[in-house]
């Protein structure tokens, strides 16, 4: 394992800029609004040739005991216990505070080594906060701003003399496999899965209680978290990147910056996680903004899976489970299947259902169906229910493959791709869920003009099978097609080949 480095300081200095500046990605919110970062976020950051993990955590405030702030201090105070070394960040500009002072001291006591960063210092604005950092008793400070990036190889010299902690573990370059889109490769690649709901519906508690840590803020207050909180964790010998998110409200009462922030942040963690666990309040049911977010989350094309969190305060369950039954099969008919876990958070009552129920999407999510028994399918399927007339002809679908997983991805090649009504995708999609055993996941259908592909590669002269895929996307070409094979082969017999028509070229002229 690498070593890892805690970024602390008082709010507003700057520590979540330096963290995006290490990671190489904008992971964390950043605004000038004091005390934005409330959990601890981790990350894989490196400066030239050396990496370690890196720690954001909140601003360090001296506070009442039973406050969020106090909440947020001793979510700091475990990342240091977990350090190896600490950033103590202060902002040059603003000069040494008395709060610098408090916590510098409280840093010398904890005992983790600690390497002290005047940040803001681009442009020569932080010098005299430069010189009063020395006053701290933590060492030389190093110049630096992590806005600009300045101060880069001043901190890389500083962190060196702790590269050599795991040295001996790194794995090397060599047993790294480029095969990604192997299924089992895949498979054995750690699940990507993310937490999402509206806020105050208990999601940081679930993820405490998963962990079995006290990992995130939690609290009666509505909005805790603000973050897309990762964490690599492992189930059962099976690895998981577990995201914790923001809490999403409906988007007319999203009017604050920090808010706008927050809810980009959890679109983000939807778009790259690949089960999605949605919870809900079972004392409140699945209501409107629950039903935006599954929506959103089956347009990203992910697995989903709901989490009824306080179970064990509603009243009449099975009328609630009957309830929500109903408004998925009327609200989401798209997605059937949707597996509904039924906990308390809180307790931690029915969480050993919850990922095995996100474990099984995704084996489906990941699923591929052969070619020859989705040909197969889609005979049986179109003849029982055969698709439409269209001025005269019948649509024909003639060959059916799966393009990808993750979500499953088919193509159907027909003769009219943008003649086929919704009804009958929305036909196929339900037999393939049905045939297939793929619950809980988008389905996703591509149509393309043209006949099966592999067959015309085989008969078609080389040099003519682009011309006629590109052809066929409408009745008007199609028609155009026909009679122009028409007439080369009348043309053809006419002139019984190439030595006659150049004996007589003046029989094939009209005046």
């Amino acid at each position: 394992m690498s070593f890892t480095v805690a970024v602390i300081g008082r709010p507003n200095v700057g520590k979540s800029t330096l963290f995006n500046r290490l990671i190489g990605k904008r992971l964390a919110i950043v605004d000038d609004t004091p005390g934005v970062t409330r959990d601890r976020r981790e990350g894989d950051a490196g400066i030239s040739d050396l990496n370690f993990t890196l720690i954001d955590t909140a601003g360090l405030d001296d506070s009442a005991d039973e406050s969020l702030e106090a909440r947020m201090h001793d979510q700091t105070e475990r990342a240091l216990d977990d350090a190896d070394v600490a950033l103590f960040l202060i902002d040059a500009r603003a000069g040494v505070t008395p709060l610098d002072q408090h916590f510098a001291g409280w840093l010398h006591r904890h005992g983790t080594p600690a390497i002290l960063v005047a940040n803001k210092c681009e442009g020569g604005a932080g010098e005299s906060g430069l010189m009063e950092a020395y006053g701290l008793g933590l060492g030389d400070p190093i110049a630096f701003s992590a806005e600009h990036g300045q101060g880069l190889d001043d901190l890389y010299e500083a962190l060196l003399p702790y590269g050599h902690l795991g040295e001996e573990d790194q794995p090397s370059n060599e047993d790294e496999t480029d095969d990604e889109d192997d299924a089992e490769a895949w498979r054995n690649r750690p699940l990507q899965l993310a937490i999402v709901g509206r806020p105050n519906v208990g999601k940081s508690t679930m993820v405490n209680k998963l962990l079995g840590e006290e990992r995130m803020l939690t609290g009666p207050e509505a909005g805790i978290t603000r973050d897309s909180i990762s964490i690599s964790w492992e189930w059962r010998g099976r690895g998981i990147r577990l995201i914790d998110t923001a809490g999403m409200r409906r988007k007319a009462r999203v009017k604050k910056k920090l808010e706008v922030l927050s809810v980009g942040d959890t679109l983000h963690a939807i778009r790259f996680a690949e089960t999605v666990v949605l919870v809900i309040d079972a004392t409140i049911g699945l209501d409107k903004q629950d039903l935006s977010i599954a929506r959103l989350i089956i347009e990203e094309g992910r697995a989903l899976v709901l989490a009824l969190n306080k179970w064990d305060a509603t009243k009449d369950k099975k009328q609630v489970l009957k309830d929500i039954d109903d408004r998925l099969q009327t609200s989401l008919p798209q997605v059937r299947g949707i597996p509904v876990v039924t906990c308390s958070a809180l307790s931690g009552k029915g969480l050993d259902k919850l990922l095995p129920a996100a474990f099984k999407v995704h084996e489906t999510w990941n699923k591929r169906v052969l070619t020859g028994g989705l040909n197969r399918w889609l005979e049986v399927m179109t003849a029982a229910h055969p698709p439409p007339m269209v001025r005269g002809r019948r649509l024909r679908l003639r060959y059916m493959t799966q393009a990808k997983a993750r979500p499953p991805t088919f193509v159907v090649f027909i003769s009219r791709p943008e003649a086929l009504p919704e009804s009958y995708l929305r036909y196929l999609i339900s037999g393939l869920r049905e045939s297939f055993n793929l619950p809980a996941v988008p389905i996703r259908i591509h149509l393309r003009a043209g006949n099966n592909p592999y067959v015309e590669e085989k008969k078609a002269p080389k040099g003519k099978t682009k011309t006629k895929s590109k052809t066929r996307g409408s009745g008007k070409d199609k028609g155009k097609e026909k009679s122009g094979s028409k007439s080369r082969g009348k043309s053809k017999a006419r002139t019984g080949g190439k030595a006659l028509a150049k004996a007589k070229p003046g029989k094939r002229k009209r005046p």
